[in-house]
Order: structure tokens, then C-alpha cells, then sequence
């Protein structure tokens, strides 16, 4: 008896040791996915952001397995390049003798020029879905894509759907097989039995995953290639979990919707082969098996694409010696400040600031720009009037901070805008309603389809917007122009807003520290926030500001200035050694990508005295957007008679412009550095610039702060652009004229399919060429060697990013020119060395 007691206890040990084997390799599959954000803040994100601990070579050949992920171009990409001379054959030499290879340059050319890149097949494990396909002849991929499509849209759904056919309150795992054993579109398909089989499955994900793996005869151990080849199958459901798993751990709570989700798969599967019950499927599926370990022991089975590695190392390489160049060539000077500044502009560093803020220097000599984080040290939580709930204005790495509410100073003009923005409100719920009700949804074109002629019309010829501005939606002209912040405390809803005036002498002090922006402050100080104006766009948020979590930086630049306009504030920011003269007043902006205009927010602060001051630097900010403007025209490539100006307006409320603006197309480099370096120099709009100065960072606080955030955010940007650019499929949305919004979170390209993620193929491509090169970022401080070492040792994630190759560093020296580059494990070398 006390031996059967033992047994029992030691099956049981056995059991619960497997499940937490398994509950590992599932873990480690999930945290492979990127989390993607919804629409109404779709956020740049690194596609690679599980992997950034292992070498991009080697992680591109582990995706190739699982996925056939593309993480480079064809060769032929890059040997038009070399035959146009933007890579010499010393960038290939330079690349091979990296990556250690023997081979001569002129031998590896021609080796390339003779392969046929049509017979390279990528290598790829295999599913029982492919299997099934390859042996029956029915997609039986797309047709598992399509139903978990389905259901994922319909437990995921954030209002779009009138009808919800899933239970969201239930677990994710339970809600699939819940639904899996009444739907009998499988059955009637040809899957015999296999709601049954759904069935039979336990109610709990990690049970049901051992149940399923039983029957695949797949263990735990061998399962790590084969989950993740899994979860890239529907890519972008699963970032959309793990999405929901980051605000979880963001804010201290626990993963596992990644993991469900994937056990759903798992068995969808395992019910796939019981219900087809093939005999060539299962020998095809014992061979497959096989393959699960083989990228152990082989970590290089795809030899066309460690070409292709080998050939966009080089492609990097070059990109680096032609900004080296350009530093090399430029001469910059610290200038010699003798009377205060007309006025200094502190812009958001995304990538098209830079060709704004050149022009506005060209134009008006006499104001200075700055590059700071768009959201400006601000984390606030921002609610519009008319609003229960605000939105997160601030980098998705951080934490929300303050909630802040937006007002009218007038109590009856409030209230007109409160009802205003209701109103329209339930008039458009009403009316979604009317269009896909039941009943009225069939006969709603008929009767009601012409009404919209003279609609479409206005809007086709670029007449009138075909939706409001969402700012000013349900709100007067009037008091549009009036709206203000509360920064005072009270009370929202249960719950408490505003900012203690202790916390805005710690922000304002933060802000200013980190912007190098602690003394020869300027007449004016504009805070210029960054949004972009688009119709008919589902990714419209993609061209807001990421810094402020996919919105535009209007609240972010509001609240700085109220602080900092603070008297109280400013006399408390004293004992910190920063004076803020009396004449100085800050000023809230938004700056338009799409249009280039630039609107100042809070002219009532401005007195009266000063009003030929304020409508001087309003002259000179529309002569640099009209300047911005025509330089972006060139890149536009547009055939408009009617004039840069007017077609520049136009694309911003067309809503068949499938190209409103090129967004951050084109970003590869991020200099941090005092502007004085990159003053005068063309970065074409493609360089992230962030003001600082390495002489007044006591400890390096502030280093450290851009380095673990702003340059990991950059780098997100660029990986973002890059995963789009290389392998669209995978990493981006594809056609953006086949969009059609799902769930009210994404987008799906055609009726069905997969959740997409990334970037329109529209947003990196111009029907010629690539809009954006598939460069990775290069980053460029100009601080001390020891003190960026310090922090890489400290922060092991971003040291991961350089050590791997995911991004590239170097160092400028006190005379601007670009002096070292890190060469990987804390060591760098010198660009003369190099060089020679």
C-alpha cells in the first residue's frame, strides 16, 4: 500500500514537473513575438524585439526556419547597389573579413552574379497544416488562419462589432474551445469529428497543449522551433496578445495570453491530424518532425541568405562611411551667444523635425532649435472634454503619470463643448447602428446612397474633409482656438487630475536638465509638439508622435508650457541653479508632418507689448514651412499643376492618397549632440537629432536616461521601417488600397486572413523604388568612450543591441567629426584606423 502511495506521488511529481517544462518552452516561443498596438495608438515597434540578446545573423537564420522570414533583400538589391556605386567592393571586403570569411572579394561577387536566386528555396519547417495541404490539396493554412481569425476578432473586438459572438469575459484559451465545439464550418469542410475532438480537450490551456502534443507525438524539449513556427503563422493575432501581455507586466501584473493563444494552436493541430486521419500525412509528419532541432546543429542551413548577411553588412558599412563623410566634411563651430536669443524652438526628434527645423534657421537667423523627445519629459495621462477616459501621452516603455484635463476657461463655453462632443457622439452611434442593423443594413444604400454625391464629390476635389479633424470634432471654431489645460488638483470620475506643484518643479527641472536647456534661455521658448493630418488612413496614428503613444504631442507641448510659464515654478528652479529670465515665455506648438504648418496655442500668454514679436516669429515659421514644404515636394514626385503649396494641402484630406506623407521613411541615424555639430548640414530628413550636452551632465544621469530611451525608441523606429522594408509579408501590413479595419484594432488585407502588423508596403515603397533603405540605425554621441561603456555594462538590453548588431555606435569627437566606432564587447575602434 505505501508503495502504491509513492508511485502515485512520483506520477504526480513527474506530471507537474513536465507541465512546467512545457509552460517554459511556451513561454519562451511567446516572449519571440512582438507586441503590436491597436489603431488609436499604433506605436512603432522592434518586429525583433524577443531576440535582441542573439546576433542578428544568427537570428536571421533561426527565423528563415520558422517562418520562411526574409530579414534581408535579394542580392540583386544590393548588386544594383554596388553596380551604382553606393557600395565599393571595400565594404564587401570589410563585411566578409567580419564575419571571418576567407573568400576574396572579386570571387564572392561572381559567385553571387552567377546565382540564380529564383532556385534558392528558404528552408522551412513544416506544420501539420502544410502538410495537410501539400497531401490533400485543400489550404488547409489558410483555412485555420481564416477561423482563428475570425474568433480572434470577435474575443479581441474593441466595439467595431454590433454583434459579439465570443464571451470576453472568459479566459482566451476557454472562449476559443468554447466556440470550437459549435462551430461546424470545419465539419462541414471535410473535418469529421472535430468538434468532438475540440471537446475531449481540458478545459486548461497547459493540459490541453500536453493532450495535443501526446497526440502529434511532439515532447516539450523538441517543441521550442516548432511553437514559434506556430505563433508566425498568425503573427499578428499573437503580437496582439503579447501586446496585452506588456501592459500587464508594464504595470506589474502577469503574462499568458500569448501563451493560451498559442495553445490553441497547438491543438488545432493536433485536432487537424485526428480528424483528416491520413496515413501519408502522419509518415510526412514523423520525417517532419525531425527537423524541429536541426537549426542545433546546423545554424546555417539557408546559405543564400548568409550571402545576403554578408551583402547587407556591407550595405551598413557603406551607409556609415557616407555619414562619417559628412561629419568629416562639415564644419561646425560652437557659436558665440552675445544677446538673448529672438527665440528657441525645441522640436520632437523624429526624423521630419530635421527639415523643418533646418529651414526655420535658414529663414530667421536669429532663432535656435533644439531636439528633445517629443512627449518633453512629460508622462501624462491627457483627457479631452467630452471624455471619461484619457490615453497615455508618453513613450509605451514608461508609465503614465498625472491625469490632465482639458478645459475652457469660459464655464458656458465648456459646457457648449461638452454637449457639442456628446451630441456628435450619439448621433454617430446611432447612425453606425442604422448602417448595420439587422434590417437596415440591407436597404441603406439604396435610399440613402445619393444623399452622398455631393459629399463625395467635395471631398474627391479636396473640398472639404471626408471626416473632421478629430480635435476639433463637435467643438466650435471659436472654442477650438480657447481650449486650455487644468493643471490645478480635482477630481474626474473617482479619479484625481492635475499636478502638485512639488511634482512640477521635479518635471520642469527634469525636462529642462535633459534638453541641456538650464541657462541663455531665448525671448520665446516654443515647445513644438508633432502631429499629422490624414483621411481614410487606419495607420494615421503611426504618423503621430510615438513619444506620446501614438498621438499628437498637442497635450504633452500644453503642459510643459503651463509649467514652465509657472512663476512659482520658476522661482523654485532657482535654487537648482536655472533662471528663467522674466521675458522669457513658452510657448505650446504643434507642428502639422503633413502640411508643415506650425500652430502656437497659448498667444494669451503673449502680452500685448509683444505682439509684433509673436507675429514676427509666426512670419518666420511660416517662411520654413513653405521652405519645408517645397523640399518635401521633390520627394513627393507628385505631377500637381496647381502648385506645391496647394498639393501639399490636398494630400493631407484626400482620402484616395494612398501616400499622404513619407512619415519616418528613410530614418537611419540618431546624432546626440549639441545642435552646433549638425547646424547647416542636410541630414535629408532621415536623422533623429537630439540636443545635448555632455559638459553640464553631472554623473552622466542624463546619458544614460537618452541611452535607455530615446535610442531604444529610435531603434524600434528604424527596426519597425527596416521589418517592413525586407520582408513585408511578415513584418508589415501589405496593400493599403486591400485594408479593411477589424475588430476596431487592425487591419486585415483583403476579407480575411491574419491580423496585419507594421507598416503598408505604401509607407516604405513609391511603385519605382524603396522609399526607405533597409539601413539600421546608426547612432552617433558625442560624449566620452568611458562614460558610454558605463552604461552599456549597466544595461545589459541596450548593450545587447549594440554588442549584436541590431544597431550600430560611434563616438564624435570635441572638433564634430565622428572619431571611434564600437567594434562589440566594450571595445571600439578608430575611424583612422579603419580607414586604413
Amino acid at each position: 500500500m505505501i508503495k502504491d502511495v509513492e508511485s502515485e506521488y512520483n506520477l504526480f511529481e513527474n506530471l507537474e514537473m513536465n507541465q512546467e517544462v512545457l509552460l517554459n518552452t511556451m513561454r519562451e516561443a511567446s516572449k519571440k513575438i512582438a507586441p503590436v498596438w491597436p489603431l488609436e495608438n499604433f506605436v512603432a515597434v522592434n518586429p525583433f524585439l524577443g531576440f535582441t540578446s542573439k546576433k542578428f545573423s544568427n537570428v536571421a537564420q533561426e527565423l528563415a526556419m520558422a517562418g520562411a522570414v526574409q530579414m534581408t533583400l535579394p542580392a540583386s538589391f544590393y548588386l544594383d547597389k554596388l553596380n551604382a556605386g553606393e557600395i565599393i567592393e571595400r565594404d564587401i571586403e570589410q563585411a566578409l573579413s567580419k564575419r571571418g570569411e576567407s573568400i576574396s572579394t572579386e570571387k564572392f561577387i561572381k559567385i553571387l552574379k552567377k546565382k540564380n536566386e529564383s532556385k534558392e528555396v528558404t528552408k522551412t519547417i513544416a506544420t501539420v497544416a502544410d502538410l495537410a495541404t501539400e497531401v490533400t490539396k485543400k489550404d488547409w493554412e489558410r483555412f485555420l488562419i481564416g477561423r482563428v481569425s475570425q474568433w480572434a476578432a470577435s474575443y479581441f473586438d474593441k466595439g467595431q462589432a454590433i454583434w459579439v459572438a465570443s464571451d470576453q469575459k472568459q479566459d482566451l484559451f476557454y472562449s476559443w474551445k468554447t466556440e470550437a465545439q459549435i462551430d461546424r464550418t470545419p465539419e462541414l469542410i471535410g473535418l469529421k469529428g472535430f468538434r468532438k475532438l475540440v471537446k475531449s480537450l481540458p478545459d486548461d490551456p497547459i493540459k490541453a497543449t500536453k493532450v495535443a502534443l501526446d497526440i502529434l507525438g511532439v515532447s516539450p524539449e523538441q517543441a521550442s522551433l516548432y511553437f514559434h513556427r506556430l505563433l508566425l503563422k498568425v503573427g499578428g493575432w499573437a503580437a496582439y496578445a503579447a501586446r496585452l501581455d506588456w501592459d500587464s507586466e508594464l504595470y506589474g501584473g502577469k503574462d499568458g495570453k500569448v501563451i493560451e493563444f498559442l495553445a490553441l494552436l497547438i491543438c488545432w493541430e493536433a485536432c487537424l491530424l485526428e480528424s483528416l486521419n491520413e496515413e501519408e500525412i502522419y509518415i510526412k509528419w514523423d520525417d517532419a518532425k525531425g527537423t524541429f532541432s536541426l537549426l542545433n546543429n546546423q545554424p546555417e542551413l539557408n546559405q543564400h541568405l548568409a550571402h545576403n548577411l554578408i551583402l547587407q553588412e556591407a550595405f551598413d558599412l557603406a551607409a556609415q562611411r557616407k555619414i562619417i563623410e559628412k561629419f568629416e566634411l562639415a564644419v561646425p563651430s560652437k557659436s558665440q551667444k552675445s544677446e538673448q536669443a529672438k527665440a528657441q524652438a525645441i522640436f520632437c526628434i523624429d526624423v521630419r523635425s530635421e527639415v523643418f527645423r533646418r529651414n526655420l534657421e535658414l529663414v530667421d537667423h536669429e532663432i535656435e532649435t533644439l531636439g528633445f523627445a517629443g512627449f518633453f519629459a512629460f508622462p501624462i495621462k491627457y483627457v479631452p472634454i467630452g471624455h471619461n477616459e484619457g490615453e497615455a501621452q508618453c513613450p509605451v516603455l514608461l508609465k503614465t503619470g498625472p491625469t490632465i484635463l482639458e478645459e475652457l476657461s469660459d464655464p458656458k463655453a465648456y459646457q457648449r463643448a461638452l454637449s457639442g462632443r456628446l451630441q456628435n457622439r450619439q448621433v454617430q452611434q446611432v447612425w453606425k447602428s442604422f448602417k448595420s442593423g439587422a434590417v437596415t443594413c440591407f436597404s441603406f444604400v439604396s435610399p440613402m446612397g445619393l444623399s452622398y454625391l455631393p459629399k463625395i464629390f467635395t471631398d474627391s476635389f479636396g473640398l472639404t474633409r471626408p471626416v473632421p479633424h478629430p480635435d476639433q470634432e463637435g467643438l466650435s471654431k471659436k472654442d477650438f482656438k480657447n481650449r486650455t489645460i487644468s493643471l490645478g488638483r480635482n477630481h474626474h470620475l473617482g479619479e484625481t487630475t492635475g499636478i502638485p506643484l512639488d511634482q512640477q518643479i521635479q518635471m520642469a527641472k527634469n525636462a529642462l536638465k535633459a534638453m541641456s536647456l538650464t541657462d541663455d534661455f531665448g525671448r520665446f521658448v516654443l515647445i513644438v509638439g508633432h502631429g499629422s493630418t490624414t483621411v481614410n488612413n487606419p495607420h494615421a496614428t503611426g504618423y503621430d508622435c510615438g513619444a506620446c503613444g501614438g498621438h499628437s504631442g498637442e497635450a504633452n507641448a500644453r503642459v510643459a508650457a503651463a509649467v514652465l510659464n509657472n512663476r512659482v515654478v520658476r522661482t523654485a528652479l532657482q535654487s537648482e541653479n536655472i533662471f528663467i529670465p522674466v521675458n522669457t515665455i513658452f510657448l505650446a506648438c504643434l507642428h502639422d508632418t503633413t502640411t508643415d504648418e506650425v500652430r502656437i496655442f497659448n498667444e494669451y500668454d503673449v502680452p500685448n507689448d509683444r505682439i509684433e514679436e509673436l507675429q514676427s516669429l509666426q512670419k518666420s515659421l511660416a517662411s520654413a514651412g513653405h521652405a519645408a514644404r517645397t523640399e518635401r515636394s521633390l520627394r513627393m514626385k507628385s505631377s500637381s499643376s496647381s502648385g506645391i503649396e496647394k498639393m501639399i494641402i490636398t494630400r493631407s484630406k484626400d482620402w484616395s492618397q494612398t501616400r499622404p506623407e513619407w512619415g519616418l521613411a528613410g530614418c537611419s541615424a540618431f546624432v546626440v549632440a549639441p545642435r552646433e555639430r549638425t547646424k547647416g548640414m542636410d541630414m535629408e530628413g532621415k536623422s533623429f537629432l537630439h540636443s545635448y550636452e555632455w559638459e553640464k551632465d553631472s554623473g552622466f544621469s542624463v546619458l544614460e536616461l537618452i541611452m535607455t530611451a530615446p535610442m531604444v525608441v529610435t531603434s524600434w523606429i528604424n527596426l519597425q521601417y527596416y521589418g517592413s522594408t525586407v520582408d513585408n509579408k511578415t513584418f508589415g501590413s501589405g496593400n493599403k488600397t486591400l485594408h479593411n479595419v477589424t475588430a476596431g484594432l487592425g487591419v486585415l488585407e483583403g476579407y480575411s486572413g491574419d491580423l496585419r502588423v507594421g507598416l503598408p508596403i505604401q509607407a516604405v515603397h513609391d511603385g519605382e523604388k524603396y522609399q526607405h533603405q533597409p539601413e539600421k540605425l546608426n547612432v552617433i554621441i558625442e560624449a566620452p568612450i568611458e562614460a558610454i561603456n558605463s552604461i552599456l555594462k549597466k544595461h545589459k538590453a541596450v548593450r545587447d543591441l549594440v554588442d549584436n548588431g541590431w544597431i550600430y555606435l560611434m563616438v564624435m569627437n570635441d572638433g564634430g567629426k565622428i572619431s571611434h566606432k564600437y567594434a562589440g564587447d566594450l571595445t571600439w575602434e578608430s575611424i583612422a584606423q579603419v580607414a586604413a
